[in-house]
């Protein structure tokens, strides 16, 4: 009966030890000896965790706190793509010239010009600002320039005059009424044999569909130079006049011009004559409305008594006053070699159809 108690006793003592779990649990020597694996394992993943949720989660929520605070939950970290468009808004600002005889354009492009090189401003503000309403089809403003090479102002005009009656008037000079015009008939009104094959190279590009006057119209300045430049009598001067004073494009720099050449010398003080070759660079700042910018040198040129053969094109000028200004200049020998072969001093083709 002891012992059975006893035993009973002891039955009643045991449950209290059941919390053995607390002694295991107390002792970590004995646990850290017998299961090293499962404490390291959960060591090394325990580390990763927090690392990977303090790299994504402070980077969305402080970006959203800087830039859209309203929305944190839905923007997320996207919303902080927004950089690139400021790259994208650094290039909108680039300025889109229209043709100059466009409402308003000259004097978008005074304002631009004013602020982009101050030492051209004063010129600007001189001098009335250039007008560019007047238009001839691509191809009669072609045909004057071929007429008018080479020419004094009354004797071009003598010659265009009788080129016209021929043709039954300005409307009807088409490339199909020049090529009828035989070299005998175009030599009886003082067109020389040569200049009939460039008006007739002329007419037979257009029949041919080489050219067109809506593709003048529509081709870009680079290509049109090429295209224009393929026909005989055609140089690279009379392009540039044509593109200006015809087609009233903003953005043409003649660099083989001496008018403006000669200007960019004045304006910035040049010991030398700038070279064709450096006209882009030091004229960089005036784009895209170089073409306003060059028809100011040549007024600038025009008042210090210097007059280029551009001169007469930008201002309307007299061809024949202009030539005896020349002709007082004409010891000096540098002159001819300023402009293309095809278009010498003198070579005003353009300046009669867009001078007036």
């Amino acid at each position: 009966m002891g012992e059975h108690t006893l035993g009973q006793g002891q039955s009643l003592i045991q449950p209290q030890p059941q919390p053995q779990p607390l002694p295991a649990a107390t002792p970590p020597d004995s646990d850290l000896a017998n299961v090293p694996p499962q404490t390291h394992s959960p060591a090394t993943k325990i580390p990763l965790r927090p690392r990977k949720i303090r790299k994504l989660s402070p980077d969305p929520s402080t970006s959203e706190s800087q830039t859209e605070p309203p929305k944190p939950a839905k923007s997320g970290g996207r919303s902080t793509k927004p950089p690139p468009p400021p790259r994208a808004l650094a290039v909108v600002p680039r300025i889109v010239a229209r043709s100059l005889s466009c409402e308003g354009e000259v004097e978008i492009a005074l304002r631009f010009l004013r602020n982009a090189d101050p030492v051209l401003s004063p010129l600007i503000d001189i001098h009335q600002p250039p007008t560019f309403d007047n238009f001839h089809t691509p191809f009669l403003a072609l045909t004057r320039s071929i007429l008018y090479q080479q020419l004094a102002y009354k004797a071009g005009t003598s010659i265009y005059t009788r080129f016209i009656a021929l043709c039954g008037g300005e409307n009807g000079v088409v490339p199909d009424t020049v090529l009828a015009l035989t070299p005998q008939q175009l030599r009886q009104i003082g067109v020389s044999g040569r200049k009939a094959s460039y008006l007739h190279d002329l007419a037979r590009k257009y029949q041919n569909g080489i050219l067109s006057d809506s593709a003048i119209v529509n081709m870009d300045d680079k290509s049109l130079f090429t295209m224009l430049t393929m026909v005989n009598g055609i140089g690279s001067w009379s392009v540039h006049m044509f593109m200006i004073f015809s087609l009233h494009r903003p953005d043409v720099l003649p660099i083989n011009d001496l008018g403006v050449r000669k200007g960019v010398q004045l304006l910035y003080n040049l010991e030398d004559l700038p070279r064709p070759s450096q006209m882009d660079q030091l004229c960089e700042k005036w784009r895209p409305y170089r073409s306003v910018a060059s028809w100011y040198m040549w007024r600038f040129v025009e008042a210090k008594g210097t007059p280029s053969s551009a001169v007469a094109v930008a201002t309307g000028a007299s061809l024949h006053h202009q030539q005896q200004q020349q002709q007082q200049q004409q010891p000096h020998p540098p002159q001819p070699q300023l402009l293309d072969p095809i278009n010498s001093m003198f070579n005003l083709g353009a300046a009669c159809a867009w001078g007036q």
